[in-house]
């Protein structure tokens, strides 16, 4: 599918819900700790963890400890979930994405690392395996600070196709020493929802057409694959919630905001 079909589908799906009433607090919490689980469990995959989904569900749902699994990957699995708790903080409200914010995202994330969370990398790294090298640590401050005074500027795009952007840019910057690609993806989400729309699960199964995106966006600086991808598991969203409401009887034709979605789960 093009992508401005798969855009134009999500926006439609999107009025669709906001058309149905909220679901209960009870199956709103279902469906988010559904989303917590399989999203915690993906990118932590596709940054190498070897915990499977049944063993993350129950890091964090249980608080077992997995036997011979590494503690270092145990607090990642609840590094990302409180971060992931905090993007959901921010998601009501309309400010930029800001310095503040990123850092403290990635403070979550990296737990585990007292000497590295919320510091922008002091030395140069290469992404194995990548196109595109990121620049050297003294321009990361400026870059990151034109990433976000462009991101905050209003933008003809689709929110799609601008979070698309801001991801790939970030990326590429790679500001930090470690944990780069969650912070990305939960910062993906916040401004998915910061505009209405649903958080979205980058799969780890999806690994390599997610990788393709960035190689794209090194050689023609195109953030089209990455939009399409994006749109596709909106619509996978959309969708789920939207089977949800029907199948618990909620809906009535009265006027809501998707934003409820994220509020009441909160």
């Amino acid at each position: 599918m093009q992508l401005q079909e798969s855009l134009h589908r999500v926006d439609t799906l999107r009025a669709e819900l906001q058309a149905l009433r909220p679901l209960n607090a009870g199956e709103l919490a279902r469906l988010r700790a559904e989303f917590t689980v399989e999203n915690t469990y993906d990118s932590n995959a596709i940054e190498g963890s070897t915990l499977t989904l049944r063993e993350t569900a129950l890091i964090l749902q249980e608080g077992v400890t997995i036997a011979e699994k590494p503690l270092k990957e145990h607090l990642e699995a609840i590094g990302h979930r409180d971060a992931f708790e905090y993007v959901l903080s921010l998601a009501s409200e309309n400010s930029p994405i800001s310095e503040q914010m990123v850092k403290a995202v990635h403070t979550l994330v990296l737990m585990h690392d007292r000497e590295n969370r919320g510091i922008y990398r002091s030395m140069p790294v290469r992404i194995m395996g990548a196109l595109h090298t990121p620049p050297q640590p003294w321009l990361v401050p400026v870059q990151m600070e034109a990433l976000l005074l462009d991101y905050a500027e209003p933008n003809p795009a689709h929110p799609i196709e601008h979070a698309a952007a801001f991801h790939l840019r970030f990326e590429s910057i790679h500001p930090f020493i470690d944990g780069n690609g969650r912070t990305g993806r939960l910062l993906l989400n916040l401004q998915l929802m910061q505009v209405g729309l649903l958080p979205v699960n980058v799969k780890y199964t999806d690994r390599r057409r997610y990788y393709d995106c960035f190689d794209a966006f090194a050689q023609t600086g195109s953030a089209a694959p990455l939009a399409e991808l994006l749109a596709e598991y909106e619509q996978a969203e959309l969708e789920r919630y939207i089977a949800a409401v029907r199948a618990a009887g909620e809906g009535s034709g009265q006027p809501g905001d998707i934003m409820e979605y994220v509020e009441d789960i909160q």
